[in-house]
């Protein structure tokens, strides 16, 4: 018996897998969500001193590989025993081991929602392209949406590739055909660019990022058009309630921007779970 079909017939060992593979995406994803915004901004800096025609001072090699991870604090380079998914932060209670520099909670959350996630993804989709796609989807949703929560951006790196991925893989109907994911990618964009300049012309203010139309439009090339307004209407919902209990209770200032990525991408990862169920559920009460 192969490998593939131990795994097709005992699924709690494809399950199992998937969530080991996806603690250690999750603490790769850690580092793409510190480091690409870094990335970006350094390479903006760079493309404004050669436009002033300027000359940027020699600087140290950075990327999602160099430097090793370090300790921000005293420098220390993280050692193999001291990465391991969720164990370690836990051994080390949350504080780097030389100086005892705290250790953001967010870093196991991540590596503990990957894990969670993936090990639904191969329960529910099993081992098929679905299934792998599946993961890819949750893993970009997951990564864009503590970026955004970090920085207020969502990198045309995650969005754009993500995009493309999602028609290709429905080319071969993985989750919805073909004509409804290329439907679905071009209303998406188009729906929230709407409200955009919509809000704009009325305010004179921008109420979003144009990331957010390209984040909108992926989840509409993996999930088709149908599955559209299950994500808006979520993300919206949810957004809205927590913006109101920002301000009443935390007193946060209305007028400081609060990122929507987050929301799509839950939007997107309850679409691409239960889209269909909620649809239905919905339709059938009217």
């Amino acid at each position: 018996m192969t490998i593939t079909a131990v795994l097709e017939a005992k699924p709690f060992f494809l399950v199992s897998i998937a969530v080991l593979l996806g603690l250690m995406v999750g603490s790769f994803l850690n580092v793409v969500i510190h480091r690409l915004p870094l990335m970006l901004e350094r390479e903006w800096r760079r493309q404004c001193a050669e436009l002033r025609g300027e000359a940027l001072p020699p600087a140290e090699r950075f990327n999602l590989v160099m430097p090793r991870s370090h300790c921000p604090a005293c420098g220390k380079t993280i050692g193999a025993l001291e990465n391991i998914p969720i164990v370690s932060w836990f051994v080390l209670r949350g504080r780097c081991s030389s100086c005892g520099a705290p250790i953001s909670p967010r870093y196991p959350l991540v590596e503990g929602l990957t894990g969670l996630i993936s090990g639904y993804c191969a329960w529910r989709f099993g081992l098929t392209l679905a299934g792998v796609g599946a993961l890819i989807f949750c893993w970009a949703l997951i990564a864009l949406a503590f970026i955004d929560l970090d920085a207020q951006l969502l990198p045309d790196d995650i969005t754009l590739p993500l995009l493309w991925l999602g028609l290709l893989l429905n080319v071969a109907d993985s989750f919805t055909d073909l004509r409804s994911a290329v439907v679905g990618a071009a209303a998406g964009y188009l729906a929230l660019w709407s409200v955009f300049w919509l809000f704009k012309l009325l305010t004179g203010k921008e109420g979003m990022g144009h990331g957010d139309f390209k984040l909108l439009a992926a989840i509409g090339a993996w999930l088709g058009w149908q599955q559209l307004p299950v994500v808006i209407l979520l993300a919206s919902a949810v957004g809205a309630v927590v913006g109101v209990c920002l301000i009443a209770i935390l007193g946060r200032d209305r007028s400081l921007p609060i990122p929507f990525g987050p929301y799509l991408a839950g939007g997107g990862l309850v679409a691409l779970f239960w889209g269909h169920g909620l649809t239905q559920a919905y339709l059938g009460l009217l």
